[in-house]
């Protein structure tokens, strides 16, 4: 390694403004690409061969939390909202998406959705509060597939077909992360898609009636949004890229911030490259963002109008607990999982090259 490139190495190991990602032993070599924070102390991650785990120690230890007979399922989203009640989906083809519940800390799981529909694929869900959710599946047939429940996931009832505008011919949702589905509020929904073109739908009244718009994010087979997150029913950002080339760095973020998403704009200083998450967190009692992909992590001070990078180490997804946002916790290949370290010390100067 040259001297360079050894400087640049010890200036992006310290991490952006008091900020380190430490690894934590999740008990798993799978894949991890679900997680969700609680609070500082407890947070659920899932991911392939059925693997669900959890920690109430702030992840000092991850116990295995299984569901039973789901071996063959990739778990690509868990909602969860304590210590002891969470949501999985699994993702694919026909009754592969599925959707279970654990009120118990994962002793035991009630399988609350099977996919009947052929052709649907199952992306993510989301959740208003611990009672209300929704999930979205690709299109089949040129019409979109979106379930909502009422009764914490007793039932899941499928929106009319009618009250969704058409999906277009190549257009397809992104199950990378589980978080390509955002709620907000207790009614507004977006989803977003890729392929063909990348647009995002939204509703904002739990799925009778949706809007869609466009937004600049790349296009293509393996391209569109991967995630979403808003911050007020007026304002949110959505990130992706293209997954098969993930170090281009057009064409990953769009910001919006007319109301429900109807226009998107590219940030001014945009993102490192294709990112699969992005989650809010809250540092230096104001409201940052943080996005994480494959090639590394970014964060933005100003709402996602710019970003500057965080760390290389490549991850699936992230998630921050919903009401302090004071940390962050990442998952990613061979079972990695790393928590976000804050530090109240001031971030050390950045050396100057040689």
């Amino acid at each position: 390694m040259t001297t360079g490139a050894v400087w640049l190495a010890t200036w992006l190991a310290q991490g952006s403004a008091g900020m380190q990602w430490e690894p934590q032993a999740s008990g798993t070599t799978v894949r991890l690409r679900g997680v969700s924070a609680v609070d500082g102390r407890v947070a659920w991650a899932s991911g392939d061969k059925g693997t669900v785990v959890r920690t109430t120690d702030g992840g000092a230890t991850w116990t295995r939390a299984p569901v039973p007979d789901a071996e063959a399922l990739d778990f690509r989203d868990v909602d969860a909202f304590s210590d002891r009640t969470a949501y999985v989906l699994s993702i694919g083809a026909g009754d592969r998406s599925r959707i279970y519940k654990t009120t118990d800390g994962g002793a035991h799981w009630t399988l609350q959705f099977t996919n009947t529909r052929p052709g649907a694929f199952f992306n993510g869900m989301a959740f208003w509060d611990e009672r209300h959710g929704v999930a979205f599946s690709d299109p089949v047939d040129g019409h979109f597939v979106v379930i909502t429940t009422e009764d914490g996931g007793a039932t899941w009832k499928p929106v009319p077909e009618g009250a969704l505008p058409a999906a277009l011919a190549g257009e397809a949702g992104f199950a990378a992360s589980g978080t390509s589905i955002a709620v907000h509020g207790t009614s507004h929904v977006w989803f977003g898609l890729g392929g063909s073109v990348a647009r995002v739908l939204h509703s904002a009244d739990r799925g009778k009636t949706w809007s869609v718009a466009p937004t600049p994010l790349a296009t293509g087979e393996g391209a569109g949004v991967f995630s979403l997150y808003f911050w007020s029913p007026m304002a949110g950002i959505a990130v992706g890229g293209d997954y098969k080339q993930p170090e281009v760095k057009t064409g990953t973020a769009a910001l919006t911030l007319d109301g429900a998403g109807r226009r998107w704009t590219v940030p001014e200083k945009g993102l490192g490259g294709y990112r699969s998450c992005v989650a809010p967190l809250t540092r230096e009692k104001k409201p940052w963002l943080i996005a994480v992909g494959p090639t590394g992590s970014d964060v933005s001070k100003d709402s996602g109008r710019t970003w500057e990078p965080l760390d290389r180490a490549g991850f699936h997804a992230v998630s921050t607990p919903p009401r302090t946002r004071d940390t962050a916790w990442a998952v990613g290949e061979e079972g990695r999982i790393a928590k976000l370290r804050l530090t109240d010390a001031a971030p050390a100067p950045k050396p100057e090259p040689p």
